[in-house]
């Protein structure tokens, strides 16, 4: 099970990645653009576990779509999200390669909501077969699999849309504070924090088996790209958006010690980022927290602060005041924005392509894990160079096995 991506070349991967705001284009598609306004967009859903019906759901909730087929590796998952949305058994897709079946079929679009790991084979597929891509972040597990999404989404991005769903992108306290932010509200940046502290995730079925690893993939390194990339990479993105770039260099450590009972996965991590012109970004991360959620960023500047907490108050502040608000609803919120963005994009001929600074940001997350794992300071330049492919070598039937759930 390996992740597809050519050989990285460093310098046109970073240029790729440079931009900071994802491109728009106008040019008509041959699949759904210029859609008569009745018209429904024909949904194809990758990944039938908790959050990829609840994506679906909301497609149908405030678009103008049906969800029309449904994939995942489990049968009793596709049938539980073809009973939810009324697909026909025709358009039930199990097993490793059920998908590529269903990008045989009239489907306009796919939500690739698939574990982290096959985000690249997925994507790509799906826009090598002229359907548009909603994706979940992160947008790979590893550097190639950034590079093969980049490199798919730009080939197609005339005809294509290619929308990674980062909520905090479309929140309007969170673009008003970015914006006083690069318009030098509170100055020059010094310093920050980011934080993305977290109880920990069920666990889906007994460990022990690489099916029940496949059930519990968010435990797995290979499968999740632990827990700074899975989840983390929110804030992350943040910084990111914030400091219009990505670190130069990163510092870390952490690892497994509140959460050992199940996969591979570290359960905290501490890293220190270094962004353009020395801007120190402290990050931690954790999953396993009793009574405590933390998921904010802070900006210290040489005029003013910033301080913006998912979920809570978003602001920036110098001696004049600066903007405010707050994001009680953003989680669902954010992805609504995102799915009639979207939507929108296809049915006016306007195809988005944010794969590039979405990458930035699931690279950023990747270079810290790499700095932690290794206990030193690792450069993002190393980090293209070294070009780490991930493979959770898993054993696992190619047809989605009726496999019972054992409960812990």
């Amino acid at each position: 099970m390996e992740a597809p991506g050519k050989d990285l070349n460093r310098r046109e991967f970073i240029k790729t990645t440079s931009a900071a705001t994802a491109g728009v284009m106008l040019t008509t598609s041959q699949i759904a653009f210029g859609a008569e306004a009745n018209e429904k967009l024909r949904l194809g859903l990758f990944g039938c576990g908790s959050r990829g019906p609840w994506i679906a759901n909301f497609f149908e909730q405030h678009t103008n779509t049906k969800c029309v087929a449904v994939f995942d590796y489990f049968r009793d998952k596709v049938q539980a999200a073809g009973r939810r949305f009324d697909v026909g058994e025709d358009m039930q897709f199990v097993g490793l390669d059920g998908y590529k079946e269903m990008l045989e079929s009239d489907i306009d679009a796919v939500a690739v909501i698939s574990p982290a790991y096959f985000h690249p084979e997925q994507a790509v597929a799906a826009l090598e077969a002229g359907k548009h891509v909603y994706l979940a972040k992160p947008i790979a597990v590893d550097v190639p699999g950034c590079d093969a999404v980049v490199q798919a989404a730009k080939k197609h991005e005339k005809n294509l849309t290619t929308l990674v769903d980062f909520q905090t992108r479309v929140s309007e306290p969170y673009i008003e504070v970015a914006k006083a932010i690069h318009d030098g509200w509170i100055g020059d940046p010094v310093s920050g924090q980011a934080f993305f502290h977290g109880s920990r995730l069920a666990i889906r079925t007994k460990p022990g088996t690489d099916v029940a690893k496949l059930r519990n993939w968010f435990f797995e390194i290979p499968l999740a790209g632990d827990i700074i990339v899975e989840q983390s990479i929110h804030m992350i993105d943040v910084a990111n958006w914030f400091l219009q770039g990505h670190p130069e260099k990163a510092m870390g450590t952490g690892g497994r010690k509140a959460r050992v009972d199940v996969g591979d996965s570290w359960d905290h991590f501490n890293v220190i980022y270094t962004y353009p012109n020395d801007v120190i970004i402290d990050f931690g991360a954790s999953q396993f927290t009793k009574n405590y959620t933390d998921l904010t960023n802070r900006l210290f500047g040489t005029e003013g602060t910033v301080n913006a907490s998912y979920g809570r108050d978003v602001w920036a502040k110098n001696r004049s005041g600066g903007p405010s608000g707050k994001t009680p609803q953003i989680y669902p919120g954010g992805a609504i924005a995102n799915i009639k963005k979207f939507h929108e994009s296809i049915m006016t001929g306007q195809p988005i392509n944010n794969t590039a600074v979405s990458a930035e940001s699931t690279l950023a997350a990747i270079l810290g894990r790499t700095a932690a794992y290794e206990n030193r300071t690792v450069t993002w330049d190393e980090m293209l160079e070294k070009n780490e492919r991930l493979d959770p070598q898993l054993d696992l039937p190619s047809d989605g096995p009726d496999t019972p759930v054992e409960r812990v």
